[in-house]
């Protein structure tokens, strides 16, 4: 700047103009230099780093470049160039050495947060991040760093040393702890659901409380996104998947088998003694024909061993229609191609309540998709609706406007009858 002047003072220019006028010009040849070293960085420095990441076989020099590392890097180059020529303005070399610092941190902070999310893509690559998520210890990290960050700040503008501040925050811990009480709570929360294995991103999960029903898409410090069925999202606080209950179907989905229970309900009335006719009927099903024969057998021989007089039905043993229809119902899922058979499967009776007697079907799917799930029992179903009536059975439903417009017509035509015959 001197040498500016000098050269200005030659000119013959008045000795305060050109004082002035230097050192505009410096700060013009000083920006001049931050412009250029800033486009050397940017498109120079960091295109020829850009260059050899792609053609390098690693992962992880990509993520590194994707989340701007470099890029973000490159900032400090100005700020050092305007710390090392504070020195030639003496006046305010503190003022301006005081912002370059400052903005030197900021910048550090920001390399670092690009890091630390670089650091959890890297480790989203492998396989153990979908049971042990590390987003939340990222997160705290990234809290910490900022604090720290700050602490330097504040330090470098008081011009005091950052342990002083540091031995302040011990008497704020408890503002602290009240700020930050939804982050602790999270981070105690992330530990136990990863040190427990409760959670992971993809698991479907199911909260009614929170009105959650779908699968994990993120696991963070503070909360738990969940994607439901219908496409909204659904944010829940970490901790209250620790505090609350809530269902994982992740056994479900890795067991290979997904549950049917539900029931049939029949009407008692329509349970009784299986006839002659209906015995020999019941062996053209295929699917009874063995079994028929078989029980014939097997009653048979009990009848004649304890010597029961068959005149009365009610001695002895005898076929039901209820029970041949539950063997049907048995042997149909035996053979169902979508029933897994290594998985519990049974039909049985519950207790009788007003609605009849409830034929309940306890078997597992042999695909655990939804929409194949649902299809397998709607199919099964409609079929045992359909064969009901041929067992002599009536399944249970409460009376509709339908039935009781049938019964008041049918009522109306026998007493129509009745005074025709009188």
């Amino acid at each position: 700047m001197k040498l500016i002047q000098k050269q200005l003072l030659e000119y013959g220019m008045d000795p305060t103009w050109a004082h002035y006028l230097s050192i505009v010009l410096m700060i013009l040849f000083i920006a001049l230099i931050c412009i250029v070293a800033n486009f050397i960085t940017k498109r120079v420095i960091i295109n020829i780093i850009t260059r050899i990441v792609n053609k390098t076989k690693y992962q992880w020099d990509n993520m590194l470049l994707e989340r701007k590392v470099f890029r973000r890097l490159s900032h400090i180059v100005p700020a050092i160039i305007i710390h090392y020529f504070s020195g030639t303005f003496p006046t305010y070399k503190h003022l301006i050495q005081l912002g370059a610092n400052v903005y030197i941190i900021i910048v550090a902070l920001m390399v670092l947060s690009s890091i630390l999310n670089a650091v959890n893509d890297i480790y989203q690559t492998y396989e153990i991040s979908k049971t042990r998520p590390i987003k939340g210890y990222i997160q705290v990290v990234k809290i910490i760093v900022v604090i720290l960050g700050i602490i330097l700040v504040i330090a470098n503008l008081m011009g005091k040393s950052p342990l002083l501040l540091l031995s302040g925050i011990g008497a704020l811990s408890a503002v602290f702890l009240l700020i930050f009480k939804d982050s602790l709570l999270g981070l105690v929360a992330g530990v136990q659901l990863t040190t427990n294995d409760m959670v992971r991103v993809g698991d479907w999960i199911e909260m009614p409380k929170y009105g959650a029903d779908g699968d994990v898409i993120d696991i963070s410090l503070v909360t738990v996104k969940v994607q439901n069925w219908d496409k909204t999202i659904t944010t829940i606080p970490s901790y209250a998947l620790v505090s609350d209950s809530f269902i994982n179907w992740r056994g479900m989905q890795t067991s290979g088998g997904r549950r049917i229970k539900r029931s049939l309900y029949i009407d008692k009335n329509s349970i009784s003694f299986c006839t002659e006719e209906m015995i020999a009927k019941f062996k053209q099903i295929q699917l009874l024909s063995d079994y028929i024969t078989n029980r014939e057998l097997e009653i048979e021989e009990y009848n004649i061993k304890h010597e029961i007089n068959r005149d009365n039905p009610v001695n002895g043993r005898a076929l039901t229609n209820i029970g041949v229809f539950r063997a049907y119902v048995s042997n149909y899922l035996q053979m169902h191609s979508g029933i897994n058979q290594e998985m519990t499967l049974m039909v049985r009776q519950l207790a009788p309540t007003e609605h009849g007697l409830p034929l309940e079907i306890y078997a597992f799917t042999n695909d655990v998709r939804w929409a194949v799930y649902e299809t397998t029992q709607a199919d099964i179903f409609d079929h045992l609706f359909a064969v009901a009536g041929e067992f002599g059975l009536r399944l249970f439903q409460n009376p509709s406007g339908h039935d009781l417009k049938t019964m008041m017509v049918e009522t109306k035509e026998d007493g129509m009858v009745r005074g025709t015959e009188n």
